[in-house]
């Protein structure tokens, strides 16, 4: 007799390096544009990147995380994106990377 056993969720760990590096690439890439299309000034020092002054609209960083999604293996919600954006690519990775941690652990990662 052979018993079936389906694969524990339970285990799997949150893929934080992977949806980070995700995610900051993404919004990155979104800030630059959005720079660009205002006539703001980017740094061009990587690492002052991230906490350069610039708005990314809510509707903007919704389209972001379809990126982040085949990471995840699911998709997200939109209420895991701050209304009204972000202030910066610092700000809106700290904030999602724990709101799609949530998730996570709600939904796949914890069934």
């Amino acid at each position: 007799m052979t018993i079936a056993v389906a694969k524990s969720r339970v285990a799997e760990i949150f893929p934080v390096m992977s949806v980070n590096a995700q995610l900051r690439d993404e919004l990155l890439k979104a800030a630059a544009l959005e720079a660009e299309l205002r006539g703001g000034v980017w740094p061009a020092d990587a690492a002052r990147k991230g906490s350069a002054s610039i708005h990314i609209d809510s509707l903007v960083v919704v389209e972001i995380l379809c990126a982040v999604e085949p990471v995840l293996g699911f998709e997200l919600p939109e209420g895991v994106v701050l209304a009204g954006g972000y202030r910066s690519v610092d700000q809106a990775v700290g904030d999602l990377m724990s709101r799609i941690e949530q998730e996570w652990y709600k939904g796949i990662g914890g069934a």
